[in-house]
């Protein structure tokens, strides 16, 4: 488990990313205080996460609006 301050992890953190995603552990410090410990995500973690961006491109795709007129719609509203 490496530890390394905030400011200094700034400008490692694509190298850092790579590491935890290998499955090393990192803690970032403030001030020599341990504040964040760095895991790996397990894939069972991002199931739902996945499901759910599933879920809103399927949406997105549904609520397609190309070639509706939304001045007509607006007018529609005020009615």
């Amino acid at each position: 488990m490496e530890k390394i301050g905030i400011y200094d992890a700034r400008a490692r953190l694509s190298e850092l990313v790579e590491r935890v995603e290998a499955g090393e552990e990192v803690v970032l410090t403030r001030h020599g205080r341990p504040v964040v410990r760095m895991v790996a995500a397990s894939a069972g973690e991002r199931k739902p996460q996945l499901a759910a961006v599933a879920r809103i491109k399927a949406l997105r795709k549904a609520l397609d609006i190309r070639g509706v007129d939304i001045g007509a719609l607006i007018k529609e509203g005020r009615r």
